[in-house]
């Protein structure tokens, strides 16, 4: 730069004893401002900026929130982002849409103003070309500089949001001081005796005593722009002012209009009992949402979900939100792949020296052989070093190939500890996440840890060093060649990457079209397979051909948009850097004619052009690369953010042993606060007895599981273990002590040995055995071609649902707890097997406390106690006889109406038989054989037995095969009592099908003591 000036400001003298300009003082001031304008304002917008997005950016750590928890390996998680009250200080002083226009309009107006003061440069040189008249280098970078940035600040005008901010308000106020000091400066020079500058010789112009016309169209457009940016400034203060008066206004107007109960009392949603930060509280979430989470139409979906669009973040708070990442990704205790890391940044370093030396050493072999320093003379030294150079150049030398083997375990390591702690992370998860979770999305975001990698490596390895090598090829030409070709590079490294992003963005929306139209042509393809046979039904091969076609005809469309976008990017880029190459190669061809410069220089800038021109290529595709990873590896973060809503308290204990004895203290509890489970739930089961629970459905029967079993917590009230209460101990010490047998087994894609020792991983092969011999399974895993390494296949769906519940039964044995929890283990089970899971349920409950929720009663006659849940409370408790001898109670209506039931179906299975035997009579009328003299005699006389025992009184046998039977004279009398209306419908549903019987129930004689028989 101090040659830019010397050359121009020197006070040499020329025509006589006349200094060339009568104001060196004024010149030199003008000429310096004009080369460090732009890159000041450059310098100052992108430092504002930066200050001004860290200062705004959203703030996701609230200290009045829990303290830090922590994740696996014991790092930090990210704290999950509150929605607080207000916008963000960004947000604040965000302008109307009139108002950005406004800015918009003005902030052109200043850059036609520099278009204009090129015009006139460009016109004068043409004009006046006779004389050889140019401005020279410092007005030149001046304006070609200056039209840049100000390129800059209206793009960023019209792109970013909110806009203008903070970084445009400090860039244009120092703008129009240094436009206000350079228009002095002009006028100090251009009012008195000065000569014009020509081409190479700043002093050889013709001597001007007073401003040209040219000058004076030169000032009036600086004289514009100084208005236009004070007009940007003004206008800036003042609807920031007007914004702050309006919003102090607002406030005090919203303060009068406050409710002297806003307090939180009658808030409607309001917060659900509880202490703060339980389950079920709302947090001071807007719209009435519970647990933090929205309820409405308009759901927002989870952060760790595929997003519909971009995301909206800023830099800083990517990098602020990323560096939880950071325990993850960096080997603290490693020092073997620390050094890896220093070695590989080491290698990016030389390369970027590597990137300069190679066209350097071109030029030096091309001097050498065009005899430019002497005679010429065959330079094997400086060919051998040229391609000792290229070896090492580049992805593909020997460095680059270095540089990826010792990343390797780099990204090996943080690959394994992302992905491992995310999958820890989310089993650490509570029930409450895994309920409303898309398993798909889960999964997706689970496989997002090469995506962080990916992000890395492309910044660190090829983004950086590109930056990297523009900006020492800006600086090697400034300081080799002129500043015409550093502001050459400048130009075209400008809109060579805001087009390629401007661009990509672009072709984004277009790949995602085509993206979609290819899943959906495989759906239609996938889905016209799987129903071959519908297909086939309905003779609909023609209207499949036409829908697979029209799919692949929207695909094909699609795609050739995006094979057009990309085509077209690249001819644009090309086009600019070809712009830029002519221009550069002309300035460089004119010099080497004029003697400035020598042929190996000339060769020296071609090679170096192309060398830049090729990661600027892939500069489009580094950038959709960075995006998309930076989305998917965000959606990763938002999962670690994801935090358990039951966790061990601090004073959690131990629960060594267990007796069994369990108990509920007036417990109330919620999903939703609009709704109570439960309310004031009170109970008491003694240890080693079994307990029922029953009602409809929503009465509160799987939330006292999970409660007990700590997959929630409550928000009042206290549930008691042996007079532990559950939410002081360990959770899972806790758990250690309970075993599940749920209604639906699901088993491992493993072998039964694998899913049976999945309760013990310590059991001995003949513990397993023992145990499933008690569950009734052992002899049948051994009638399996394999034995006990059979695949049980998906969720276990080679095994029949009766082998899955013994399955779970030998699993549980195998665990050994002192608690049980049966969910309505035998429900979609026949009755066959029912009878041999009710066995080894007996077998299981010897010792154990255990509670059962069953809809068949007939399963849950001979239980200790019975508690029938209505709505969140035990509206009746007894046993079976007690609850039998409450008429009009509830459990002995649900009695009745299974009785009825059972009644419906053994008519119906009458009237099937009778059915079928007339269909035989009438298909054999013609042979049949005298009465009493055939085999189907007898059974038919049988079957009229049978009938007529029936109508006598006989008994009902059970289908469980019990030797006591219910009298049908007693079924009538019970039947007669019950006033239900649903007698007819429920028949008729039996007898279609449509309902399932369920299995028999028998109201039994009463003994003495009001128990049925074998009722200790």
């Amino acid at each position: 730069m101090t040659d830019i000036i010397t050359d121009t400001t020197g006070s040499r003298m020329s025509h006589g004893s006349l200094p060339w300009v009568s104001n060196p003082t004024a010149l030199l001031i003008l000429h310096y401002l004009q080369v460090i304008s732009p890159i000041l304002l450059l310098a100052l917008y992108v430092i504002t900026f930066t200050v001004h997005s860290i200062v705004t950016a959203r703030d996701d750590d609230d200290p009045t929130t829990a303290p830090e928890q922590l994740g696996p390996g014991g790092k930090p998680l990210p704290k999950k982002n509150i929605d607080k009250k207000g916008p963000r200080l960004a947000e604040a002083y965000d302008f109307s849409k009139p108002r950005k226009l406004l800015f918009e309009w003005v902030s052109l107006g200043v850059l036609a103003t520099l278009a204009g003061n090129i015009t006139v440069v460009i016109v004068h040189a043409l004009v006046e070309r006779g004389e050889r008249w140019w401005c020279g280098q410092a007005p030149t970078i001046y304006l070609v500089g200056s039209f840049m940035v100000y390129a800059l600040f209206l793009v960023t005008l019209i792109d970013s949001k909110p806009s203008p901010t903070f970084a445009h308000l400090v860039t244009w106020a120092v703008a129009l001081i240094m436009e206000i000091i350079m228009i002095g400066a002009s006028f100090g020079v251009y009012t008195q005796d000065h000569r014009e500058p020509k081409v190479d010789d700043p002093t050889g112009g013709e001597l001007q005593r007073d401003m040209t016309e040219w000058e004076i169209m030169e000032v009036t457009l600086d004289l514009v722009r100084i208005i236009l940016l004070l007009a940007l400034v003004s206008f800036y203060t003042l609807f920031v002012f007007l914004q702050g008066h309006k919003k102090t206004a607002q406030a005090g107007s919203a303060e009068e209009r406050t409710s002297l109960l806003a307090d939180g009392h009658g808030a409607e949603n309001g917060n659900a009992s509880g202490p703060p930060g339980s389950y079920g509280a709302t947090n001071g979430a807007p719209n009435g949402a519970t647990n933090g989470k929205p309820h409405g139409p308009h759901e927002a979906p989870a952060g760790w979900e595929k997003p519909k669009e971009n995301p909206t973040r800023s830099w800083w708070e990517y990098i602020r939100a990323y560096a939880i990442f950071v325990p993850y990704i960096w080997p603290s205790k490693d020092r073997w792949l620390q050094v890896n890391f220093v070695v590989c940044i080491a290698i990016v370093l030389v390369q970027r020296g590597i990137q300069v030396l190679v066209p350097y050493q071109s030029g030096v072999i091309t001097n050498a052989l065009a005899g430019e320093s002497g005679p010429v003379y065959m330079p094997w030294g400086a060919i051998s070093l040229y391609i000792l150079f290229r070896i090492f150049q580049g992805g593909n030398g020997l460095l680059g190939a270095a540089r990826q083997v010792l990343w390797i375990p780099i990204e090996q390591y943080s690959y394994r500890e992302l992905s491992v702690a995310a999958f820890e992370h989310v089993h650490m998860l509570s029930l409450e996440f895994h309920l409303g979770k898309k398993t798909g999305e889960v999964l997706s975001a689970l496989g997002k840890g090469s995506s962080l990698n990916t992000f890395l490596e492309s910044i660190t390895f090829n983004v950086l060093p590109m930056l990297i090598d523009l900006g020492v090829a800006i600086i090697y030409f400034l300081i080799k060649f002129d500043a015409y070709y550093a502001l050459v590079i400048g130009v075209v490294t400008f809109w060579y990457i805001y087009i390629t992003i401007r661009m990509a963005a672009w072709r984004a929306d277009i790949r995602r079209q085509a993206t979609n139209a290819s899943r959906e042509e495989d759906a239609v393809k996938n889905d016209s397979m799987m129903s071959y046979e519908t297909v086939k039904y309905f003779n609909a091969e023609e209207y499949e051909f036409n829908r697979y076609r029209e799919a692949v005809k929207k695909y094909q469309v699609a795609e050739y948009g995006v094979t057009f976008s990309l085509a077209l990017m690249n001819t644009i880029q090309n086009l600019v850097f070809m712009l830029g190459l002519i221009v550069a190669c002309f300035i460089a061809a004119y010099q080497v004619t004029t003697s400035v410069l020598k042929v190996g220089d000339f060769v020296v800038l071609l090679t170096y052009m192309t060398q830049l021109q090729g990661p600027l290529n892939f500069f489009g595709t580094f950038y959709r690369m960075i995006q998309n990873n930076m989305i998917n590896s965000e959606r990763m973060l938002e999962l670690f953010k994801e935090n358990a809503t039951v966790v061990d308290s601090p004073d959690a204990v131990n629960f060594t042993s267990c007796e069994g004895e369990i108990r509920y203290n007036d417990v109330q509890f919620s999903y939703d606060a609009r709704k109570p489970a439960l309310q004031g739930l009170t109970f008491r089961c003694k240890p080693g007895t079994t307990t029922a629970l029953v009602g409809e459905s929503g009465g509160g029967k799987s939330t006292v599981f999970r409660l007990l079993f700590r997959f929630y917590n409550t928000q009042s009230g206290t549930m008691q273990i042996d007079g532990h209460d559950v939410q002081g101990l360990r959770i899972d010490s806790l758990r250690s002590h309970i075993g599940v047998v749920p209604q639906d087994t699901v088993l491992f894609n493993e072998s039964l040995m694998y899913n049976l020792k999945y309760a013990n991983q310590d059991a001995t092969d003949e513990q397993i055995f023992a145990a499933c011999r008690a569950a009734s399974i052992h002899d049948k895993i051994l009638g399996f071609p394999d034995g006990y390494d059979t695949k049980v296949g998906e969720r276990g769906l080679r095994l029949s649902g009766g082998e899955k519940q013994r399955v779970a039964i030998a699993r549980t044995i195998i665990k050994n707890p002192r608690i049980i929890l049966l969910d309505e283990a035998t429900a979609a089970l026949d009755t066959e097997t029912e009878e041999h899971i009710q066995e080894a349920l007996q077998l299981l409950a010897k010792g154990r406390t255990m509670l059962v929720i069953a809809h068949r009663l007939s399963t849950i006659t001979m239980c200790d106690q019975i508690l029938v849940l209505h709505e969140g409370r035990v509206a009746e408790r007894g046993t079976h006889a007690e609850l039998l001898a409450l008429r009009g109670g509830k459990y002995a209506g649900m009695w009745r109406k299974q009785v009825r039931a059972q009644k419906a179906a053994d008519e119906a299975r009458a009237l099937k038989d009778k059915a079928d035997r007339l269909r035989r009579e009438s298909m054999d009328s013609s042979g049949r054989r005298p009465r009493g003299s055939g085999e189907g005699d007898r059974v038919s006389s049988s079957e009229d037995e049978e009938e007529r025992v029936g109508e006598q009184g006989g008994v009902v046998e059970g289908v469980e095969g019990a030797s006591k039977g219910v009298p049908v004279a007693q079924l009538a009398t019970v039947l007669e009592s019950d006033t239900g209306t649903d007698g007819l419908p429920q028949r008729e549903a039996l007898r279609s099908g449509m309902v399932r019987s369920p299995s028999p129930v028998l109201e039994e004689d009463l003994g003495a003591g009001g128990k049925p028989r074998g009722h200790p």
